[in-house]
């Protein structure tokens, strides 16, 4: 049987700080994610001694004592990403201690924080979290429905990839926490532009985009790309077409397009790339021309690459994205609107 760590003095300050607030031994243990059988123990000697502390042991006492640690934690739960030297630097202008790092990252680990690469994720608007929200549980029964919707967005892939991490402190079940996500913002990278389209069982068009896209250019992908795959579903009129809300796919030239083509559509809460399976094809797709031996190495390569492994996308790797869809919207709603592990 695996041993039970020993928990910190700030972790059993924890427990028995929620228990005064009212809280029993079952929703301790799984807010703190500690066993059940460690939290009793520690209140049953709370309540028995008046200590929060283990059995005394022979040894030096540690450098940094509870109040110490209870700062440390509010300093990460501050900022994630510090490094441990700018934390180390913090706790010695704050006339604690006078601490290495050493002291610093093994306390971190005492508290339950590890360093890990951080999961990139949209900053969400508190105006764009209430319309996600509100989006996914007016669809919150859907099942079936989400196999009739034609997915859509844009994308760039680059020539040559950065593939830098950014660290966060975490512990093992914060990996989605909003304060360990790091933020992606729209660059203007030099790379090439792609729009596409699928639905649950079929691929389909991949156009490249060789200039800046207008109302007018998407007009023209839509009109040449979009109603083609659209006439080759059959009864078309029975689905729905998704793209987002950029300025140009709302332009009413364009709108007026798709209610003169009787292109159903719905609209799109804005910050969702976690709502919209095309994302996981486009990171698929990037994966399998980065596999390719030799890689790309001009652009007219790198196109001729992504339209080779667009068209080998299988259908079963489509149904499987669809089928989260569910999942997904249930996710948004248990994060109120935040952004999911999607």
């Amino acid at each position: 049987m695996t041993k039970t760590r020993e928990l910190t003095p700030f972790e059993r300050g924890e427990i028995v700080g929620l228990y005064k607030g009212s809280h029993n031994i079952t929703n301790i243990s799984k807010t703190l994610d500690i066993p059940r059988s460690t939290v009793n123990d520690v209140i049953v000697k709370w309540k028995k001694d008046g200590l929060t502390s283990s059995s005394l042991r022979p040894g030096r006492p540690p450098i940094m004592n509870d109040r110490d640690q209870w700062h440390l934690n509010r300093l990460i739960r501050d900022d994630r990403q510090q490094s441990v030297e700018d934390l180390t630097k913090k706790i010695k202008e704050m006339e604690l201690k006078s601490v290495s790092t050493a002291t610093i990252r093994r306390n971190l680990y005492e508290l339950g924080y590890h360093g890990r690469a951080g999961v990139r994720k949209p900053f969400v608007s508190e105006q764009n979290r209430l319309k996600r929200l509100s989006w996914c549980k007016e669809r919150k029964n859907w099942e079936k429905e989400w196999k009739n919707v034609v997915w859509s967005d844009e994308s760039r892939y680059l020539l040559f990839q950065n593939d830098s991490n950014h660290w966060v402190w975490r512990k093992p079940k914060e990996k989605y926490d909003v304060d360990c996500l790091l933020p992606t913002v729209k660059q203007g990278s030099p790379g090439i532009m792609v729009w596409g389209a699928f639905i649950s069982n079929k691929i389909g068009p991949l156009v490249i985009i060789r200039e800046n896209i207008n109302a007018k250019k998407y007009l023209e992908i839509l009109q040449e790309h979009l109603l083609p795959f659209f006439v080759s579903l059959g009864n078309e009129n029975k689905y729905i077409f998704q793209d987002d809300n950029a300025p140009v796919y709302r332009a009413n030239i364009v709108t007026d397009w798709k209610n003169e083509n009787s292109i159903n559509f719905f609209p799109w809460p804005a910050q969702s790339p976690d709502l919209n399976p095309i994302e996981h094809v486009w990171d698929f797709l990037e994966r399998q021309v980065r596999k390719r031996d030799p890689r790309p190495k001009s652009t007219e390569e790198l196109i001729l690459a992504l339209q080779e492994e667009w068209v080998k996308i299988d259908s079963n790797f489509l149904e499987t994205l669809v089928s989260s869809m569910p999942r997904r919207v249930r996710a948004v709603i248990k994060s109120k609107g935040y952004p999911t592990k999607y």
